[in-house]
């Protein structure tokens, strides 16, 4: 069962809020200073509002405040002896049929949104088979026993700015291209490391090396200057010729056997760039 939370950030009640908070913490200064906070107000259009509910979108104290509004509902789930994942709005829980599954889905709705005031999206969450949802970007593999993977979505974001990074529009060097590019590599992969599907990080490898390769290619334009690169890189004059002459386009061409030889693992290698293979996984 995966539950989405409609609009928590915005709608939080802050009397419901600051009462759980006030369990928590008995120092009024903090609780003062938690209601300033809640109440702070926004800019919008260049005119001040006022903020009647909800907490700040992305405010360091927003997770924080969210798990304890939603400590209640950790301990509902506890008490009916569900296993459960929750981060922040976000909460799935693992029952063993769709039937189960539709069954705890009203009856945490009506929790949820009698107790705690809040509104489950119906169009994010659903009752379905693990390996079909998401979970903060990871989801799971149709195995007997599953493992951990990117979410297929969360791959597209990464393809997309990776694509970004290497659009053969932008104009920069290769060593500025690779120093962007590590980046966002080292960041994503320092997120996506638990993922247990080393195989779908090869690929990723395999595929941004491509499009470095195409940068190159765009970069050498003209097919001497091909020629004469891919020679100063091992390439014999023939094999190099063939490339410098051909009309491909210029992804068919970085599949090219020559082209794979000259820009391979080792060249890349060499000028720094970061490989998400390369990283333990800490699944």
């Amino acid at each position: 069962m995966d539950m989405d939370l409609a609009k928590f950030f915005d709608r939080v009640n802050h009397d419901k809020l600051m009462a759980r908070v006030a369990r928590k913490v008995t120092d009024k200064r903090v609780l003062r200073l938690t209601r300033s906070y809640l109440e702070a107000g926004v800019m919008i259009g260049g005119m001040f509002e006022r903020t009647k509910e909800g907490t700040p979108q992305g405010g360091p104290l927003s997770p924080l405040l969210a798990n304890i509004m939603l400590d209640d509902l950790d301990k509902e789930l506890e008490k009916r002896g569900h296993r459960f994942v929750r981060y922040a709005d976000d909460c799935n829980i693992y029952v063993k049929s769709r039937r189960a599954g539709e069954r705890v889905m009203g009856s945490i709705r009506r929790y949820v949104e009698g107790r705690l005031k809040l509104k489950v999206n119906e169009e994010k969450s659903a009752v379905d088979r693990p390996w079909r949802r998401k979970f903060l970007g990871f989801s799971f593999t149709n195995y007997k026993r599953p493992l951990i993977r990117v979410a297929p979505k969360s791959l597209d974001r990464f393809k997309d700015k990776v694509r970004e990074l290497t659009s053969r529009r932008r104009s920069m060097s290769l060593a500025e291209r690779i120093h962007e590019l590590n980046q966002y590599l080292r960041g994503w992969m320092g997120y996506f490391r638990l993922a247990e599907t080393p195989n779908v990080f090869k690929k990723l490898d395999r595929w941004i090396r491509g499009r470095l390769r195409m940068c190159l290619l765009k970069q050498w334009k003209r097919g001497r200057t091909r020629v004469r690169e891919l020679m100063a890189l091992g390439i014999l004059r023939e094999e190099a010729a063939k490339i410098g002459g051909s009309r491909k386009g210029y992804w068919r061409l970085t599949q090219a056997p020559q082209v794979k030889i000259a820009l391979g693992l080792d060249y890349f290698k060499s000028r720094g760039l970061f490989s998400l293979s390369s990283v333990p996984s800490t699944g």
